[in-house]
């Protein structure tokens, strides 16, 4: 196998997809014959400002690149975070003003330095060429694209079908992202495997502009602490980097033990069938503490890891976090609810008020996480909650 071959075979391992793997190739020789590193995208829209661990499996991939002498092109999408990708949305994103996006980006690049390689990131805003368009220009722009095609993808077919209202500016997103491609002459473009109606429409809008297609690269969701549903922040199942260690921690220890060998593999290259074999000759809970470990350090250094791990170790063993819970059958599952609503339905609390008292003393814990009052949660059974100092529940199905 050649060098080039080897380092094709490293950057789509762990990918679900590439359009193509011959293509990257291809670019990859043309980079090392001619000494110009490839461009390699990244489009984010900074719509909240948190980065969580799902982001990270894209920003490792990056990583990788950058290890092998490319370019990222951290690419912020100011413009198109206005009008918000409708991407697994049944209704119309709420449009945000340019002050929030501008203080959202800002965050979204302190947080993207902790895993990518600063001296070989370049960050760009959208806005550079999106601002500048004249309507001639946006014409132009659309003339490549059908409306039937557009009208492909699966959240606006969905939102048709159901009768729900489709603004003609969501229209236009899939457009604009794509002529972030053009703009910067993208080479490769990453992205989750919900990103392909986007990417593969960037594709096609290259090459309406005379440039050789990107290589889309589609890496798998990482589904949240639930184990349901893909992790994100509007459905409170979502590890945040920049959160306490402590609660990064605690957050990891409550995932459910199937997830273990998915999260270390795409997280962190794990082997997945070696962790598999272990998950079967060992307690799980200690490859789910390793896991752990290894994701806070990651983001707030070894020194501070090692003090969450005592401090987990420390409220599970010596306060003596009880095996045996009484059980709180869920409404639904998973159940999707705000911490005043799950306080109120826990067995001895007697009214809405006094679960917002538990919540103002800071007296609410949801799997080793401390619960805010205005948080929204996603339980799922066997997730557990203590209420004050010393009564615990276990979420039941």
């Amino acid at each position: 196998m050649s060098d080039i071959a080897k380092i094709v075979a490293r950057l789509i391992e762990g990918t679900d997809d590439v359009v193509s793997a011959e293509l990257l190739e291809k670019k990859l020789v043309k980079s090392a014959a001619t000494g110009v590193p490839l461009i390699v995208k990244l489009g984010v829209d900074p719509t909240a400002p948190d980065i969580h661990l799902g982001h990270t499996v894209v920003m490792e991939k990056l990583r990788q690149f950058q290890e092998f002498g490319h370019t990222v092109v951290f690419l912020i999408g100011d413009m198109t975070g206005r009008i918000g990708d409708p991407t697994d949305r049944a209704a119309t994103r709420k449009q945000l003003d340019k002050e929030a996006v501008e203080e959202f980006a800002r965050t979204y690049i302190e947080q993207a330095n902790k895993v990518l390689l600063p001296d070989r990131l370049q960050v760009r805003y959208n806005s550079e060429w999106l601002e500048p368009l004249q309507l001639v220009d946006l014409i132009g722009l659309m003339s490549h694209v059908t409306l039937a095609r557009i009208l492909e993808r699966d959240d606006f077919e969905k939102r048709l079908r159901e009768h729900v209202t489709i603004h003609l500016h969501e229209l236009l997103y899939p457009l604009m992202q794509a002529y972030d491609s053009v703009a910067l002459k993208a080479d490769v473009e990453l992205g989750g495997t919900d990103q392909r109606f986007n990417i593969m429409t960037a594709r096609q809008i290259q090459e309406a502009y005379g440039l050789e297609p990107e290589v889309g690269i589609f890496l798998p969701l990482l589904e949240g602490i639930d184990g349901v549903r893909k992790m994100s922040k509007s459905m409170g199942n979502h590890v945040g980097i920049t959160e306490p260690p402590e609660s990064i921690y605690g957050k990891v220890m409550s995932i459910p033990d199937d997830l273990i060998a998915r999260w270390g593999q795409l997280l962190f290259g794990w082997d997945r069938t070696a962790i598999g074999r272990r998950l079967q000759q060992e307690n799980p809970r200690d490859i789910k503490a390793e896991l752990a470990y290894a994701i806070v350090a990651r983001f707030c250094g070894i020194e501070t890891a090692q003090l969450a791990q005592d401090q987990f170790l420390r409220v599970f063993s010596e306060r003596g976090i009880p095996d045996e819970m009484p059980g709180v059958r869920l409404p639904a599952v998973p159940w999707e609810v705000s911490a005043i609503e799950l306080v109120a339905h826990i067995p001895g609390v007697q009214s809405r008020q006094e679960a917002r008292r538990f919540l103002q003393q800071g007296a609410v814990v949801v799997n080793d996480a401390r619960v805010s009052m205005e948080q929204r949660l996603t339980i799922a059974p066997g997730d557990w909650i203590r209420v004050g100092r010393r009564r615990y529940f276990r979420f039941e199905e």
